[in-house]
């Protein structure tokens, strides 16, 4: 009787569609605070889109981007599926193999009397092995849920870097703008003053020289800009009206403090998801490799009953038995594979580990140099290029300097503060990709407890 009812609980596994979407989001949101959406067709997803309309008519900001990106990057959907190839993989492993019904008709020739059998057989070791199945399936189930959101994790990073980079460049195309216009303006100037003889022909060359060169540099902003914001599109999932986004403020300035920034690599080697599916591989494996050795050791072995009756004979029910004979073959190749992709398992993870670490002083230096960078553009050469033009604005009033002179000093106080608005970008990407390789935000890392008891 307990026999028939665990064969009736192993048949009655169900598909939950569900799970591993709630443990992907709750990994995610630890580590980012933004949260996931499996789009699966249904009125709330609707609800979705229009909340990401919505986030797109505000202004798009990086939260946003990155929120955007979560629910509605269509590889990221595709990612998410994986979920549920893995739950399928998960049930199938919970359910016994299907008896088998055998059943002959046998006349002999010229007689009207026949020999009927009926068998009905089921693999007994599948049963045995339904534990050690199951644990296996559910490691790899635990796998695929760290992949996926790791995937999600490097979703965000790419987000956040492109959207520094939009910003960047939006406000690029509008500093040479600006350059453009008073290159053209002194063109016109150099014109006017070349028909008036107070000029030379080598002064009006390079003055429009200067307006070639000043409308060919921000043609190549606007296209740069182009570029970026494809990108963006791409990455958030948007096409038609959607794409007419614009940003919501400028590009943040560099923080005056960074958040404490102590035990990078263990914090990256302790938090990181793509390093969590790697051990769950080697530990997957390991158990695979036991089953195998089970397996090799047992053979198959079928159990059954059989009813048979002989011409004018009575009818027989009886007990049947057939064990494999591993003589030829004892799984030797099977292990050796298996074996094999365990050690394969073991040195990338850690090459994985050895990866992210030097990840995370690259980073790290990156930021370092960043920061540093932009702080001197600020604190130095803006307001010396500043004094610069304070100065030669006060000469030109006094008439002792011309207008070109005035221009050039407006010029290049643009340029610099245009190769500042490079540097903090290069500050912001930097601090997207640090926390890319620790795993979670500068601001320190998902509480492990809570994380334990979401596993």
């Amino acid at each position: 009787m307990r026999g028939c009812l665990l064969l009736v609980l192993c048949g009655c596994a169900s598909i939950v569609k569900e799970k591993g979407h709630d443990e992907v989001a709750t990994l995610v949101k630890q580590r980012t605070g933004f949260s996931t959406g499996w789009n699966q067709g249904t009125p709330e997803d609707a609800e979705v889109a229009q909340r990401v309309d919505a986030l797109l008519k505000a202004g798009l900001t990086r939260d946003a981007a990155v929120q955007i990106a979560l629910v509605n990057n269509p590889d990221l959907q595709a990612t998410y599926e994986e979920l549920g190839v893995a739950q399928a993989d998960l049930v199938q492993a919970g359910l016994l193999s299907n008896p088998r019904i055998n059943a002959s008709l046998d006349a002999p020739l010229g007689q009207s009397l026949s020999l009927i059998e009926f068998g009905i057989v089921q693999n007994f070791l599948d049963l045995f092995m339904l534990p050690l199945r199951k644990r296996i399936a559910a490691e790899q189930f635990a796998v695929d849920v760290a992949r996926v959101a790791h995937a999600a994790l490097r979703t965000t990073a790419e987000v956040s870097t492109v959207f520094f980079e939009v910003q960047a460049a939006t406000q690029k195309v509008e500093l040479q703008a600006l350059i453009s216009e008073a290159a053209r303006a002194a063109a016109e100037t150099a014109e006017r003053q070349r028909k008036a003889g107070n000029i030379n022909a080598l002064e009006l060359a390079s003055q429009q020289a200067n307006d070639a060169q000043a409308r060919i540099e921000l043609l190549r902003e606007q296209t740069e800009l182009t570029m970026h914001r494809e990108h963006l599109n791409r990455l958030l999932g948007l096409f038609g009206p959607q794409t007419q986004w614009a940003l919501k403020g400028p590009l943040a300035e560099v923080p005056p403090l960074e958040p404490p920034l102590d035990q990078l690599e263990t914090r990256a080697i302790r938090q990181r998801l793509d390093l969590r599916a790697a051990r769950g591989a080697v530990a997957l494996l390991t158990t695979a490799s036991n089953l195998v050795r089970t397996s090799a050791a047992t053979g198959i072995v079928d159990i059954g009953a059989e009813i048979h009756q002989d011409p004018n004979g009575p009818l027989v029910l009886g007990p049947t038995l057939s064990i494999e004979l591993p003589i030829f073959d004892q799984r030797q190749a099977q292990l050796a594979k298996v074996e094999a992709q365990q050690r394969q398992a073991e040195r990338r993870l850690r090459q994985l580990a050895v990866d992210a670490r030097s990840e995370v002083r690259a980073a790290f230096a990156l930021l370092q140099a960043s920061r540093q960078e932009a702080t001197f553009y600020k604190e130095r050469l803006l307001p010396l290029r500043e004094k610069v033009l304070d100065e030669t604005q006060l000469q030109y009033n006094a008439m002792q300097l011309g207008v070109f002179q005035l221009l050039d000093a407006r010029t290049s106080q643009t340029h610099a503060y245009r190769e500042y608005l490079d540097a903090v970008a290069r500050y912001w990407s930097a601090r997207a990709e640090l926390e890319r390789a620790l795993g979670g935000t500068l601001e320190g890392g998902p509480d492990e407890a809570a994380e334990s008891r979401a596993e």
